[in-house]
């Protein structure tokens, strides 16, 4: 029946007993890295996941046998066999996922009625983990410029608020953006929210949080600054996308778009939707003075 099941599925079908040791293993379980017939002494079924989850899966083992808990799938991380320790600890990009289910197997001369042992069945869940590791990239990532989205951020500031809050963020937005698209077209303008993108990644220092708020809208979590020293941060930023893009225009290129980008500021504090409006209203001071500036909503001054 194991050669059965083996070959039929791909399965590795491994035989423990009431404490979780291995008594059988399908010769299939070498693909593991693991040598079975080499083994001094019975391995745990345990010594199969990485440190971090032997506990886990241990208890739900445990809790199967006793008949505490119901048979059932339980993934976890395989164990680095074959390191110098015994013990490597793999990436999490380099971890391979498994899973095991168990049947409790009985034996009828046992007056008690509890357990004998249970047959497992252990399969790799690898691929389904690579896919749904992809599916929540996509629904947290701007598919133009690869950062985080709206989504991702408001996540991750309602973080900061959980924690206290009091950290800056800042919105940026290319001026006229609108006029931009209607002149050059969506391609022109796609290729320059792409380079804003790259730019206000390279801008931003470690700690950073940058992400794309909508088609023309960015925002920069800035931890650990003060309104002070994240405004000077914006400026420098401002100042030095406008620089950068100065030198395109020139007598042979007249369509090169001319740049310029404008940002707002606000404390993380109240709600996310309360920080994300006053960074706004900073913004549209910034853009109302001309762009190429850098405001707070609830001060004059503009730099």
């Amino acid at each position: 029946m194991h050669g059965l099941i083996e070959e039929v599925s791909g399965d590795i079908v491994i035989r423990i007993d009431r404490r979780g040791f291995i008594i059988h293993a399908s010769g299939n379980i070498a693909e593991l890295g693991f040598d079975f017939s080499a083994a001094l002494l019975l391995p745990h079924i345990t010594d199969l996941a990485q440190p971090d989850h032997a506990a886990s899966l241990g208890e739900h083992v445990g809790a199967v046998l006793s008949g505490a808990a119901r048979p059932g799938w339980i993934e976890f991380p395989l164990a680095s066999f074959g390191s110098a320790d015994g013990a490597e600890a793999a990436s999490a990009q380099e971890r391979r996922w498994y899973a095991i289910s168990l049947r409790p197997m009985h034996d009828a001369a046992n007056p008690s009625g509890a357990p004998d042992g249970a047959l497992c069945l252990m399969r790799s869940v690898q691929r389904l983990r690579l896919l749904e590791g992809e599916l929540y990239n996509r629904t947290v990532t701007d598919p133009l410029t690869g950062l985080a989205n709206r989504q991702a951020f408001c996540a991750s500031l309602r973080r900061h608020l959980a924690g206290g809050g009091g950290q800056i963020v800042a919105i940026f937005a290319v001026d006229g953006m609108r006029a931009l698209l209607l002149r050059y077209g969506q391609r022109t303008a796609d290729e320059i929210l792409w380079g804003f993108a790259k730019f206000l990644e390279t801008m931003a220092l470690p700690g950073h949080e940058v992400a794309q708020l909508d088609g023309e809208r960015f925002g920069v979590l800035l931890p650990e600054m003060t309104l002070r020293i994240a405004r000077e941060w914006a400026e420098d930023a401002v100042q030095t996308f406008a620089g950068l893009a100065a030198p395109a225009q020139t007598a042979h290129r007249p369509r090169t778009p001319q740049l310029s980008a404008s940002a707002g500021l606000a404390r993380v504090e109240c709600t996310v939707d309360w920080t994300l409006r006053e960074a706004e209203l900073g913004l549209v001071l910034a853009r109302a003075g001309g762009g190429k500036q850098v405001a707070i909503a609830g001060h004059r001054r503009a730099a």
